[in-house]
């Protein structure tokens, strides 16, 4: 019996939406390492060009698309041309997403919609496409990019936490109907990731001090720091590989240790 452990991503075909910088690139960076093809979209010409550019400059011949991942027939169209350009997707990497940080009762139905529409709704619509074809192969990986906000709530983000605790039942509903076909469906939950959109949160004030949203951060992280957007390939690849076969349905949180620690005291 063959006791070893398989993280190799060898002639594997991972499409990661979005994945043009932050997050997204990084796990599909982290990917291409272990051996994986990379594909990846967005919604303009312009930041795929970027992203091509990024991956090039790392070394990695990456696959680029513009699709806007809410448009059921553009993805539809996209699944089918990434299969006969590329060939079929072994690995799929939703994180594609948006966030609106609106008062509740300041925050219009449209605006709840658009954060729905993105963080969850696209999920779906990736995933029904790639699925077929997974159950034809035998084999198939789906990676949501869930948040914290699958399990906690916090002021502004009512349509964040909506979606993303969507998100996280979504997961474990896809592992329940396609499990049977050798289908892992898992998700990944970031915690507070320092990336150039978070950076004005972690500049050192005039004083010296550190901002108060960041002091908050590191109060209630047992690792004391933000996470970098390295530290999610790891459990990307995990979730990627032969090693996670008989995981399915879970949500990993790489967030430092926040859902598990009650904060200091006062």
């Amino acid at each position: 019996m063959d006791n070893s452990v398989n993280f190799s991503l060898e002639g594997k075909i991972a499409l990661v939406t979005g994945a043009s910088y932050g997050i997204g690139f990084a796990i599909a960076k982290g990917m291409a390492a272990c051996g994986a093809t990379i594909v990846f979209n967005d919604i303009k010409q312009e930041l795929v060009d970027k992203g091509l550019a990024a991956y090039k400059e790392e070394g990695i011949e990456a696959h680029g698309y513009v699709c806007d991942v809410t448009d059921e027939n553009a993805v539809n169209e996209l699944v089918a041309k990434i299969e006969k350009e590329v060939g079929v997707i072994d690995i799929l990497v939703n994180n594609a997403g948006i966030i609106k940080r609106i008062p509740m009762l300041e925050m219009s139905a449209a605006d709840f919609r658009a954060v729905i529409d993105v963080d969850l709704n696209a999920p779906f619509i990736v995933s029904k496409a790639v699925i077929p074809s997974m159950i034809k192969k035998g084999h198939g990986k789906i990676i949501n990019i869930c948040s914290m906000m699958s399990e906690l709530g916090r002021e502004t983000v009512s349509a964040y936490a909506a979606a993303k605790g969507g998100l996280k039942m979504l997961t474990r509903n896809i592992c329940s109907e396609y499990g049977k076909y050798n289908i892992q469906c898992n998700g990944i939950g970031p915690g507070y990731i320092a990336t150039p959109q978070t950076a004005p949160l972690r500049e050192i004030q005039p004083d010296g001090s550190r901002h108060p949203f960041d002091q908050f951060i590191i109060a209630k992280t047992p690792a004391e720091r933000w996470g970098e957007a390295s530290d999610l390939a790891g459990p990307a690849v995990f979730l990627a590989s032969d090693a996670s076969n008989f995981v399915n349905g879970h949500v990993l949180y790489v967030d430092g240790g926040i859902l598990a620690y009650i904060g200091k005291q006062p």
